[in-house]
This record gives structure tokens, C-alpha cells and sequence, in this order.
């Protein structure tokens, strides 16, 4: 019946007309097989993905709004409160990237006109900085060179000097290869009613970080790194202090998608007992997700993080090229060599070793390499494939004269 009703609608003047027609062929390319490179992911993420990982993520697809996903998702918060360190009952993940993560904290904590500090010494404090001064807030920096770090005493007299309400740092400086120091700042943060976000998208599962213990207020990473899920997630929490900034704003929050009154309804965080329909999640990215939290939790965080430490101290210490001090152990920064073009040693690794390293990110470009050996990834055989990767590069690039 639906046939006939559109042949009667198409007829003008007894002569049967088109109504529509298709005047883009199908592209050649999609009648080609789908074809991806096999290849070492030795770049600063996201890193390879271990079997058990993708066959998690290859899992069927059930709805976002089934019981059973719920209860896979009510395993990520645990999994999610174990990798952080916390207790936080307002702990889920974003559907998104780390910049998702990124913007959720700031949009909803921070109101335009606010005050708010960020540490800079590299690129994802200049993020954090822009991100700020999109939605209104007044922003003030602290800013070094990549691979800076600031002292307690520098970062006091700018909450002194600034009165924010939030203070952004970076624990995994990924385009610096910097892990910053933690430790006492989320005091300073409380005695100047300040809350304190960290960055860990980079150092979580590498290096040490206790979310309670350190006083951090909001704390948020990505997947795709040392937790070695596919990009797309990304963890995050907010202690009781930073609860109570969020749920009493004068005014809503410039994201609809990253309202943490919908989000915490989603993620059965708000104490009502129905969940409403807020977004869609990534079903296949969150069954993902869970099994790279089981296996973080089946190894061990101190584990992981000794794991890490001593691939890059064995291995990656030895290297004929330098090293930042207070050295990130999942993401490392090697100083280009004088006289060659880093863009030609990443191209020679990825054409002849199918192996991936990258250069610098911000204001590093130019300045480094970077070599990223993260949980699956992580091991000496690896770090001695990577090295030898460069070494080879470094012999046949040609060299140029400063």
C-alpha cells in the first residue's frame, strides 16, 4: 500500500516523476574493505589495546538504559574509586575524551566572573586556561617552561595574591613527560577555600596518586593511556567540597551534555531511585572500560606503579639521550639529538619499524620526543624495541649542520 500511495503522489500530467533521486554515487573508498595497520603504539596514547580488552569491547551491544548496564556501570565507579584512591560517592565516567573530563570540571564548579588559577608548564594547563576563559571566569596563570614544576610556596602566594576558586595542575605533564609533585597542596588548596582539580589523564596507573589522601578535590583521567582501554572515556570524581560548589551555582552551567545534576543522575549518583534519560553513553567503550579496571585491579596499583617505574629506570635510563628530572614513567621525553629533524625519526620508525613514537605537544615542539610505554605496553622487551627503533633512525636520518 505504501508503494502505490507513493506511485499516485509521484503522477503530474499523467507522466510519472521522480521524487528524489540519488545523485552522489557511493564512494569508491567504502567498497573497499576496512583495513588498519598493526602497529606498536609507543606515542604518548593511545597505546595498544590487550586482547582481553578489545574482546571486552566486542562485546554485544545492549541499551544504555538496561538494567545490566547499569550494574556494569556501578562496577566502573568502583573500579573508578579503586584507581583514584577514593571514596567519592559523585565518581563516574564521561562519555568522551579527557577533554570531556576537562571541561565537566571546570564548567560546572566554576562560574563566569570567578576567579580561577591554572598552572601552566605545558600544554594542558593552556587548555584548562582557554577553556576557563570561554565560559567567563577570570583567569590567572602560573607559568614555567615545559617541564617546570612549582614549588608550594610559589603556588601559596598565588592563592594568596588571586583568591580562586579552583586551582588546575597537571600530575602527568604528557608534553613535558613531568610528574608533578602533589603532595601538600591540597592543604594550601583548603586554607584559601579553594578547590584543588588535577590532570592525570597521562600518570594514572603509572604513577603514584591517592585522590583522598592528597586532598584533591576533582580529579579526572582518560582511558586510552596506562588504563589501555580505546579513547573515548574518561574517569572522574568529585569529593563532597566540590559537590556542594557544583549544586549551589546561581546559574546553570554553559554544557548541557556535561551537567553533573544529569550526569549524577545517570550514573545513580543523585540518590533518586529511577535514572532518566540524559544521553546515549558508549556502551561498547564502558564494557571496555570495566575490563581495563579489572585488570589494573587484578595486578595492583602499587604493583603498576613499580612496574612502570622500573621499565623506565632499567631500560629507558640508559639512553644515550637525555632525560627531564622528576620523570613521568608512562610518558618519557628524550631531548632530539643537535642536528636532526624529528619528523624524519618518527617517519623511519613508522615506516620501517611500524613503530610509533611523537614529537612534542605545545610548547615542547621542537624540543623532544616522546616515548610512551603504558600498562600493556609496558615492559623491558619493549622499551629495548623502542630504543633500538631510534637508535636505527638516528643512524640512517641524515644529520644536518647546525
Amino acid at each position: 500500500r505504501g508503494g502505490q500511495l507513493s506511485v499516485k503522489s509521484s503522477m503530474t500530467h499523467g507522466h510519472r516523476s521522480r521524487v528524489s533521486s540519488v545523485t552522489i554515487p557511493p564512494p569508491a573508498c567504502m567498497l573497499l574493505p576496512l583495513e588498519v595497520p598493526n602497529r606498536y603504539l609507543f606515542g604518548p596514547g593511545p597505546s595498544n589495546v590487550p586482547p582481553r580488552v578489545l574482546a571486552a569491547g566486542g562485546r554485544p551491544i545492549i541499551g544504555h538504559l538496561h538494567h545490566e548496564m547499569y550494574e556494569i556501570m556501578n562496577d566502573i565507579k568502583k573500579g573508578i574509586q579503586y584507581a583514584f584512591q577514593t571514596n567519592n560517592h559523585m565518581t563516574l565516567a564521561m562519555s568522551g575524551s579527557g577533554h570531556a573530563a576537562m571541561e565537566c570540571a571546570v564548567f560546572n564548579v566554576v562560574e563566569p566572573g570567578e576567579s580561577v588559577l591554572v598552572s601552566v608548564n605545558g600544554v594542558w594547563g593552556e587548555r584548562v586556561a582557554e577553556i576557563a576563559e570561554r565560559m567567563g571566569a577570570k583567569v590567572h596563570t602560573l607559568v614555567k617552561a615545559p617541564g617546570g614544576y612549582f614549588t608550594n610556596e610559589e603556588i601559596e602566594k598565588a592563592l594568596a595574591k588571586h583568591k580562586p576558586v579552583l586551582f588546575f595542575l597537571t600530575h602527568g605533564e604528557s608534553s613535558a613527560g613531568l610528574a608533578h609533585p602533589i603532595d601538600g597542596i591540597g592543604d594550601l588548596c583548603r586554607k584559601y577555600d579553594c578547590l584543588l582539580l588535577v590532570d592525570s589523564v597521562a600518570s594514572l596507573g603509572a604513577a603514584p596518586l591517592l585522590m583522598d589522601q592528597q586532598k584533591i578535590d576533582i580529579l579526572y583521567t582518560g582511558s586510552q593511556k596506562a588504563l589501555n582501554a580505546p579513547p573515548g572515556t574518561a574517569p572522574i570524581s568529585f569529593n563532597d567540597r566540590a559537590c556542594h560548589k557544583m549544586f549551589n551555582r546561581k546559574t546553570k552551567p554553559v554544557s548541557y551534555l556535561f551537567d553533573m545534576t544529569h550526569l549524577s543522575n545517570y550514573w545513580g549518583n543523585d540518590g533518586k531511585p529511577a535514572r532518566d534519560y540524559h544521553h546515549t553513553g558508549p556502551v561498547s567503550g564502558f564494557l571496555a572500560l570495566r575490563e581495563s579496571l579489572a585488570i589494573l585491579a587484578e595486578k595492583g596499583l602499587e604493583n603498576s606503579w613499580r612496574h612502570h617505574k622500573e621499565v623506565l629506570v632499567s631500560r629507558l635510563n640508559g639512553a644515550v639521550v637525555s632525560l627531564k628530572d622528576l620523570r613521568l614513567p608512562s610518558v618519557t621525553t628524550i631531548t632530539i639529538p643537535d642536528g636532526y629533524e624529528w619528523k624524519e625519526l618518527l617517519a623511519y620508525m613508522i615506516k620501517h619499524h611500524q613503530l610509533e613514537m611523537t614529537g612534542g605537544l605545545g610548547p615542547s615542539i621542537g624540543m623532544v620526543i616522546r616515548v610512551g610505554l603504558m600498562g600493556y605496553n609496558c615492559s623491558t622487551s619493549n622499551a629495548d624495541k623502542a630504543l633500538a627503533a631510534l637508535s636505527d633512525a638516528l643512524k640512517h636520518c641524515p644529520k644536518r649542520k647546525a
